[in-house]
């Protein structure tokens, strides 16, 4: 099972970005996929996570700026970043809880780089 992520960059402040994370492999389900961001020497901290039945859940300091989706058809979760801050710049990791036919695991991406700045 792979986690891919997609869509991270360079951004000013104010600006928007799209994250999407792929989920590939023998999967049977996948429950909740989110996302999480953590800079170096910094423990990793929650962004949005979203349930299999699409309700959300989002860390206080993205609220009302960040929103989280996903297809399930394509077993992908997306994160739209909205009026980003220079204090959003981060690694973004994509994670889910992935079943296969008598088991579930915790998988993370790669991790993305999202840098905010003028």
């Amino acid at each position: 099972v792979q986690l891919v992520e997609s869509g991270g960059g360079l951004v000013q402040p104010g600006g928007s970005l799209r994250l999407s994370c792929a989920a590939s492999g023998s999967i049977f389900s996948i429950q909740t996929m989110g996302w999480y961001r953590q800079a170096p020497g910094n423990r990793r901290e929650l962004v949005a996570t979203i349930t299999s039945e699409g309700n959300p859940t989002y860390g206080n300091s993205v609220t009302g700026r960040f929103t989280i989706s996903r297809d399930n058809a394509k077993k992908t979760v997306y994160l739209e970043m909205n009026i980003l801050k220079t204090e959003d710049t981060d690694v973004y990791y994509c994670n889910a809880v992935i079943c296969g036919l008598t088991v579930c695991s915790d998988y993370w991406g790669q991790g993305t780089q999202v840098t905010v700045s003028s």
